[in-house]
């Protein structure tokens, strides 16, 4: 069987050759071939080119300066990588999502050529993040986080990660980076105390972080048996998952977390939590897809 790929698109904006790189150095951690993919819809507007013709449309000539760019570069980082490239007659979205279909994960820029604002995603990005069939990893952040210098990887626990692909994906990172996992899972105390339950009377914070705590264990048991070597950090932390991911963001290389995916459904897949760490994170962030639980309890993440 093939090593599955590191998928990554480019547009030749500055986002997007800041992903390469990350993807590069990706490929070369996980031992995997590197395919850089431009999507353009230039033949649409533009005709195709007949065969006797000696000049290259403008579309045609911006997509192989663009993919030509963009080997090169990858090539300069990485001389021994395995690379190909794809110039794909479609939208950014559906050409990525397509690669996803085998790839390994697909990696992606914050912002394409269009689009404005330091903090939002682009909405190629948000697109394949919230329907891909694999992991996406959206690059953001700043250098030390790009280099992996801060040699951490964050995790996000929900409430049914439990043998989660998201979980696997963490600890699989944190060993090729020798790096240490940093698992996060966050708990609310309610508005009014329960006072009539003896268990939460005058002690719901205790309460409520023992059973995160002990929820995080059930969670990170597999890893650890899969990973023994494994630094593993757990953290049960009162507050707002998507703020609290997003303020311990600025001191990981990578942030990791889960979105489900219902079948049948074509809309955006994605919580509260991670649509917010696309958004406002301060490192890389990948997103993993996991099936939805059988019987849904509560709401999204």
């Amino acid at each position: 069987m093939e090593t599955p790929l590191v998928v990554v698109g480019v547009d030749g904006s500055d986002p997007a050759l800041t992903a390469l790189d990350w993807a590069v150095d990706e490929a070369v951690r996980q031992g995997r071939p590197l395919r850089i993919v431009y999507a353009s819809l230039w033949e649409r507007y533009e005709g195709a080119v007949p065969p006797w013709s000696t000049d290259r449309p403008w579309g045609q000539a911006l997509a192989d300066t663009i993919i030509g760019q963009a080997a090169e570069r990858a090539r300069r980082r990485a001389p021994g990588l395995s690379l190909t490239t794809r110039v794909a007659a479609e939208d950014a979205a559906g050409a990525l999502l397509g690669e996803g279909r085998e790839a390994w994960a697909v990696v992606v820029g914050a912002r394409g050529r269009s689009e404005l604002g330091d903090l939002l995603l682009g909405s190629v990005g948000l697109v394949v993040a919230a329907r891909a069939s694999c992991p996406v990893v959206v690059v953001r952040g700043d250098r030390q986080a790009l280099e992996a210098r801060h040699e951490r990887i964050l995790l996000g626990v929900g409430d049914h990660d439990v043998d989660a692909p998201s979980v696997a994906f963490a600890f699989r990172e944190a060993a090729v980076r020798d790096a240490e996992l940093d698992a996060v899972r966050t708990w609310r105390r309610p508005l009014h105390d329960p006072l009539d339950h003896p268990l939460l009377r005058g002690e719901t914070g205790v309460y409520l972080a023992e059973e995160a705590s002990e929820a995080l264990d059930k969670v990170l048991a597999a890893g650890t048996r899969e990973h023994p070597e494994a630094r593993v950090r757990r953290s049960s932390v009162e507050g707002a998952a998507h703020r609290v991911l997003v303020e311990r963001s600025a001191a990981a290389d990578l942030l990791v977390l889960g979105a489900r995916r219902r079948d049948g459904h074509v809309g955006l897949q994605l919580g509260r939590v991670a649509h917010r760490a696309l958004h406002h994170a301060r490192c890389p962030v990948a997103v993993v897809p996991q099936p939805a639980p059988a019987v849904t309890e509560g709401g999204e993440r």
